[in-house]
Protein backbone atom coordinates (compact mmCIF):
# COMPACT_ATOMS: atom_id res chain seq x y z
CA UNK A 1 0.00 0.00 0.00
CA UNK A 2 1.36 3.44 -1.00
CA UNK A 3 0.81 6.73 0.80
CA UNK A 4 0.76 9.81 -1.37
CA UNK A 5 0.83 12.46 1.29
CA UNK A 6 1.31 12.93 4.97
CA UNK A 7 -2.42 13.18 5.69
CA UNK A 8 -2.78 9.56 4.65
CA UNK A 9 -0.73 8.45 7.61
CA UNK A 10 -3.03 10.45 9.89
CA UNK A 11 -0.47 12.73 11.47
CA UNK A 12 -0.34 16.44 12.25
CA UNK A 13 3.27 17.51 11.77
CA UNK A 14 5.12 14.54 13.29
CA UNK A 15 3.58 11.90 15.49
CA UNK A 16 5.62 9.06 16.90
CA UNK A 17 4.44 5.53 17.20
CA UNK A 18 6.16 3.85 20.09
CA UNK A 19 7.46 0.45 19.10
CA UNK A 20 8.97 -1.73 21.77
CA UNK A 21 9.43 -4.64 19.36
CA UNK A 22 6.07 -5.98 20.51
CA UNK A 23 6.56 -4.26 23.83
CA UNK A 24 9.76 -3.69 25.77
CA UNK A 25 12.29 -6.34 24.98
CA UNK A 26 13.37 -7.53 28.40
CA UNK A 27 16.34 -9.81 28.79
CA UNK A 28 17.43 -11.63 31.91
CA UNK A 29 20.58 -10.17 33.34
CA UNK A 30 21.64 -6.90 34.89
CA UNK A 31 18.92 -4.65 36.27
CA UNK A 32 19.21 -1.09 37.51
CA UNK A 33 17.33 0.53 40.37
CA UNK A 34 16.30 3.56 38.36
CA UNK A 35 13.78 2.90 35.61
CA UNK A 36 15.73 5.05 33.12
CA UNK A 37 18.93 3.08 33.53
CA UNK A 38 19.59 -0.07 31.59
CA UNK A 39 17.49 1.05 28.60
CA UNK A 40 18.78 1.61 25.08
CA UNK A 41 16.48 4.00 23.24
CA UNK A 42 16.57 4.21 19.46
CA UNK A 43 14.78 6.33 16.91
CA UNK A 44 14.15 4.76 13.47
CA UNK A 45 16.25 1.86 12.12
CA UNK A 46 19.69 1.53 10.58
CA UNK A 47 18.19 0.05 7.41
CA UNK A 48 15.96 3.10 7.00
CA UNK A 49 19.07 5.28 7.24
CA UNK A 50 20.87 3.08 4.70
CA UNK A 51 17.92 3.59 2.36
CA UNK A 52 18.25 7.38 2.59
CA UNK A 53 15.59 8.37 5.14
CA UNK A 54 17.49 11.42 6.39
CA UNK A 55 14.66 13.73 7.43
CA UNK A 56 14.75 14.16 11.20
CA UNK A 57 11.50 13.62 13.04
CA UNK A 58 12.55 13.68 16.71
CA UNK A 59 13.93 16.83 18.31
CA UNK A 60 16.94 16.67 20.57
CA UNK A 61 14.76 18.09 23.34
CA UNK A 62 12.67 14.93 23.02
CA UNK A 63 15.73 12.72 22.67
CA UNK A 64 17.17 14.00 25.94
CA UNK A 65 14.19 12.51 27.79
CA UNK A 66 15.55 9.11 26.76
CA UNK A 67 19.27 9.47 27.40
CA UNK A 68 22.30 11.63 28.15
CA UNK A 69 24.83 9.55 26.21
CA UNK A 70 24.78 8.30 22.65
CA UNK A 71 25.44 8.61 18.96
CA UNK A 72 23.69 9.00 15.62
CA UNK A 73 23.25 11.77 13.10
CA UNK A 74 21.24 14.95 12.54
CA UNK A 75 18.61 16.16 10.09
CA UNK A 76 19.59 15.72 6.41
CA UNK A 77 22.54 13.57 7.56
CA UNK A 78 24.50 16.74 8.20
CA UNK A 79 27.44 15.26 10.10
CA UNK A 80 27.99 12.78 12.93
CA UNK A 81 26.32 13.11 16.34
CA UNK A 82 27.98 12.43 19.70
CA UNK A 83 26.17 12.67 23.04
CA UNK A 84 28.15 12.87 26.27
CA UNK A 85 27.28 14.04 29.78
CA UNK A 86 23.87 15.30 28.68
CA UNK A 87 25.14 17.44 25.81
CA UNK A 88 24.91 16.57 22.12
CA UNK A 89 27.39 17.60 19.46
CA UNK A 90 27.32 17.69 15.66
CA UNK A 91 30.65 16.99 13.95
CA UNK A 92 30.49 18.55 10.51
CA UNK A 93 32.76 17.99 7.51
CA UNK A 94 35.00 20.84 8.66
CA UNK A 95 36.01 18.52 11.50
CA UNK A 96 34.59 20.79 14.18
CA UNK A 97 32.06 19.78 16.84
CA UNK A 98 29.10 22.09 17.33
CA UNK A 99 26.69 22.06 20.26
CA UNK A 100 23.29 20.85 19.05
CA UNK A 101 20.26 22.96 19.97
CA UNK A 102 17.16 21.37 21.46
CA UNK A 103 15.12 22.30 18.38
CA UNK A 104 17.31 20.38 15.93
CA UNK A 105 16.06 17.00 14.76
CA UNK A 106 17.55 13.56 14.26
CA UNK A 107 16.58 10.83 11.78
CA UNK A 108 18.54 8.14 13.66
CA UNK A 109 20.03 7.98 17.15
CA UNK A 110 20.87 5.59 19.98
CA UNK A 111 20.91 6.96 23.53
CA UNK A 112 20.90 5.76 27.12
CA UNK A 113 21.31 7.18 30.61
CA UNK A 114 24.85 5.92 31.09
CA UNK A 115 25.72 4.22 34.34
CA UNK A 116 28.80 2.01 34.42
CA UNK A 117 28.35 -1.56 35.65
CA UNK A 118 32.06 -2.28 35.37
CA UNK A 119 35.23 -0.23 34.95
CA UNK A 120 38.52 -1.49 33.54
CA UNK A 121 41.83 0.36 33.43
CA UNK A 122 43.54 -0.57 30.18
CA UNK A 123 47.33 -0.73 30.21
CA UNK A 124 47.84 -2.90 27.12
CA UNK A 125 48.89 -1.74 23.66
CA UNK A 126 45.99 -1.66 21.22
CA UNK A 127 47.23 -1.09 17.68
CA UNK A 128 44.00 -1.13 15.68
CA UNK A 129 40.24 -0.77 15.92
CA UNK A 130 39.97 -4.52 15.35
CA UNK A 131 42.24 -5.21 18.32
CA UNK A 132 40.15 -2.89 20.48
CA UNK A 133 37.02 -4.79 19.52
CA UNK A 134 38.68 -8.12 20.32
CA UNK A 135 39.77 -6.76 23.71
CA UNK A 136 36.25 -5.53 24.47
CA UNK A 137 34.78 -8.87 23.36
CA UNK A 138 36.60 -10.58 26.23
CA UNK A 139 34.93 -8.23 28.72
CA UNK A 140 31.35 -9.03 27.73
CA UNK A 141 29.60 -11.62 29.93
CA UNK A 142 27.02 -12.46 27.23
CA UNK A 143 26.23 -11.64 23.62
CA UNK A 144 22.50 -11.56 24.28
CA UNK A 145 22.12 -8.02 25.65
CA UNK A 146 23.27 -4.53 24.63
CA UNK A 147 26.26 -2.59 25.99
CA UNK A 148 27.24 1.06 26.11
CA UNK A 149 30.94 1.93 26.23
CA UNK A 150 32.63 5.07 27.50
CA UNK A 151 36.38 4.88 26.84
CA UNK A 152 38.32 7.86 28.14
CA UNK A 153 42.02 8.61 27.90
CA UNK A 154 44.89 9.97 25.84
CA UNK A 155 44.96 8.16 22.53
CA UNK A 156 48.04 7.63 20.38
CA UNK A 157 45.99 7.84 17.20
CA UNK A 158 42.36 8.27 16.21
CA UNK A 159 40.87 8.44 12.72
CA UNK A 160 37.28 9.62 12.30
CA UNK A 161 34.95 10.65 9.52
CA UNK A 162 31.96 12.83 8.86
CA UNK A 163 29.56 13.12 5.94
CA UNK A 164 28.18 16.19 4.15
CA UNK A 165 24.65 17.50 4.37
CA UNK A 166 22.36 15.84 1.84
CA UNK A 167 19.77 17.34 -0.48
CA UNK A 168 16.74 15.68 -2.04
CA UNK A 169 16.50 13.37 -3.83
CA UNK A 170 18.64 11.66 -1.19
CA UNK A 171 21.35 9.19 -2.15
CA UNK A 172 21.73 5.91 -0.28
CA UNK A 173 24.12 5.98 2.67
CA UNK A 174 26.57 3.76 0.79
CA UNK A 175 26.83 6.42 -1.92
CA UNK A 176 27.03 9.24 0.61
CA UNK A 177 30.07 7.79 2.42
CA UNK A 178 31.98 7.72 -0.86
CA UNK A 179 32.33 11.46 -0.25
CA UNK A 180 33.09 11.22 3.45
CA UNK A 181 35.74 13.47 4.95
CA UNK A 182 38.27 11.89 7.33
CA UNK A 183 40.22 13.42 10.20
CA UNK A 184 43.33 12.24 12.05
CA UNK A 185 44.24 12.92 15.67
CA UNK A 186 47.61 12.18 17.27
CA UNK A 187 48.29 12.03 21.01
CA UNK A 188 44.83 13.36 21.73
CA UNK A 189 42.68 13.30 24.86
CA UNK A 190 39.05 12.46 24.45
CA UNK A 191 36.22 9.97 24.83
CA UNK A 192 34.94 7.13 22.69
CA UNK A 193 31.15 6.87 22.88
CA UNK A 194 29.82 3.58 21.63
CA UNK A 195 27.40 0.68 21.72
CA UNK A 196 27.53 -3.05 21.10
CA UNK A 197 24.36 -4.65 19.75
CA UNK A 198 23.58 -8.37 19.44
CA UNK A 199 23.21 -10.15 16.11
CA UNK A 200 19.45 -10.58 16.48
CA UNK A 201 18.86 -6.83 15.88
CA UNK A 202 20.06 -7.24 12.30
CA UNK A 203 18.42 -4.59 10.13
CA UNK A 204 17.36 -2.57 13.18
CA UNK A 205 20.71 -1.49 14.57
CA UNK A 206 24.42 -1.91 13.82
CA UNK A 207 25.38 -5.41 14.87
CA UNK A 208 28.50 -5.42 17.01
CA UNK A 209 30.37 -2.18 17.68
CA UNK A 210 29.37 1.33 16.67
CA UNK A 211 31.65 4.00 18.13
CA UNK A 212 31.98 7.76 17.77
CA UNK A 213 34.69 9.98 19.26
CA UNK A 214 34.92 13.46 20.70
CA UNK A 215 37.96 15.34 22.00
CA UNK A 216 38.26 16.36 25.62
CA UNK A 217 37.69 20.03 24.74
CA UNK A 218 34.54 19.00 22.78
CA UNK A 219 35.81 20.76 19.65
CA UNK A 220 36.29 17.85 17.23
CA UNK A 221 35.44 14.18 16.69
CA UNK A 222 33.37 11.99 14.38
CA UNK A 223 32.52 8.40 13.51
CA UNK A 224 35.52 6.30 14.52
CA UNK A 225 37.38 4.39 11.81
CA UNK A 226 40.75 3.57 13.40
CA UNK A 227 42.60 3.89 16.68
CA UNK A 228 45.78 3.14 18.62
CA UNK A 229 46.04 3.36 22.39
CA UNK A 230 47.85 1.86 25.33
CA UNK A 231 46.23 3.43 28.35
CA UNK A 232 42.56 4.29 28.94
CA UNK A 233 39.64 3.87 31.31
CA UNK A 234 36.88 1.65 29.91
CA UNK A 235 33.42 1.94 31.47
CA UNK A 236 30.72 -0.51 30.40
CA UNK A 237 27.00 -0.19 30.97
CA UNK A 238 25.06 -3.48 30.64
CA UNK A 239 21.75 -2.74 28.92
CA UNK A 240 18.96 -5.26 29.27
CA UNK A 241 16.04 -3.29 27.80
CA UNK A 242 15.55 -1.90 24.31
CA UNK A 243 12.98 0.69 23.24
CA UNK A 244 12.48 1.92 19.70
CA UNK A 245 10.25 4.59 18.19
CA UNK A 246 9.50 4.49 14.47
CA UNK A 247 8.61 7.59 12.48
CA UNK A 248 5.00 7.68 11.39
CA UNK A 249 5.70 9.40 8.06
CA UNK A 250 4.84 8.67 4.46
CA UNK A 251 8.53 8.36 3.57
CA UNK A 252 9.18 5.74 6.22
CA UNK A 253 5.98 3.84 5.44
CA UNK A 254 6.95 3.52 1.77
CA UNK A 255 10.49 2.24 2.34
CA UNK A 256 11.24 -1.36 1.44
CA UNK A 257 12.98 -2.51 4.61
CA UNK A 258 12.81 -6.22 3.82
CA UNK A 259 16.01 -6.22 1.78
CA UNK A 260 19.27 -7.59 3.16
CA UNK A 261 21.64 -4.69 3.91
CA UNK A 262 24.54 -6.41 5.68
CA UNK A 263 27.04 -5.76 2.87
CA UNK A 264 26.00 -2.10 2.58
CA UNK A 265 26.27 -1.65 6.34
CA UNK A 266 29.76 -3.14 6.34
CA UNK A 267 30.83 -0.58 3.72
CA UNK A 268 29.32 2.28 5.70
CA UNK A 269 30.80 1.34 9.08
CA UNK A 270 34.35 0.77 7.87
CA UNK A 271 36.74 2.68 5.63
Amino acid sequence: MKFKNISQVKTTHYFWMTVLLAGTIAFSGCSHHHKNHGVLFQTSTINALLKGDYDGTMTFRQLKHHGNFGLGTVNTLNGEMVGLDGKFYQVKTDGKAYLISDSMRTPFADVTFFKADTTIHLNDSINSYEQLQAYLDRLLPTQNIFYAFKITGRFDYIETRSVPRQHKPYLSLVDVVKNQVTFEFHNVEGTMVGFWSPIFVKGINVQGYHIHFITKDRKAGGHMLACKLHKATIEIDYISRFKMELPNTATFYNLNLNQEKAIELEKVEKK
